[in-house]
């Protein structure tokens, strides 16, 4: 099962490299990592993507939450919880396909941040699932270029 699994730990150098060789040495992949600073300038958000059963990903949060730079775990997965992940993509549009991509886009609510005669530059920001279907909406040959920031999210409750 997938799980989104949020750190918050001090930012300081080499807190991610630990939290990174802590996965690797235990055999467990990392499919999305986001990392950025937060409100508080001493501390960075970090949020994971992994795929393990109920156990394995305990075991991670187990794990996670002995590094000394960590302050707080937390699954997001188990909780309410919103998430986001934001998908850059370049697709090759002609005078026959631009209607249908235009249609496509408006279907998703995607945003066109940059046009060219045959190329258009596309935001749009969901769900992972929402993403993988858009992306899936077009023919392979027409996406040139797909550039995703990984999920990110916050508990809906306090």
């Amino acid at each position: 099962m997938r799980h989104i699994i949020s750190v918050q730990l001090e930012n300081e150098a080499g807190a991610l490299s630990r939290v990174a060789g802590l996965f690797s040495a235990r055999g467990f992949n990392i499919e999305s990592l986001t990392v950025a600073a937060t409100n508080d300038p001493t501390l960075s958000r970090m949020t994971i993507v992994s795929v393990g059963n109920d156990g394995i990903i305990e075991q991670i949060v187990k794990q996670l939450n002995k590094l000394i730079d960590v302050v707080k775990v937390t699954d997001l997965t188990a909780t309410e919880h919103i998430e986001r992940e934001l998908l850059l993509v370049k697709i090759s549009i002609s005078n026959e396909t631009q209607a249908q991509v235009d249609a496509e886009l408006d279907d998703f609510g995607a945003k066109i941040i940059d046009a060219s005669e045959d190329v258009y530059t596309i935001e749009l920001a969901g769900k992972s699932q929402k993403i993988n279907d858009f992306i899936n909406a077009f023919a392979a040959n027409k996406i040139l270029e797909v550039s995703r920031t990984g999920v990110t999210g916050v508990c809906q409750k306090i």
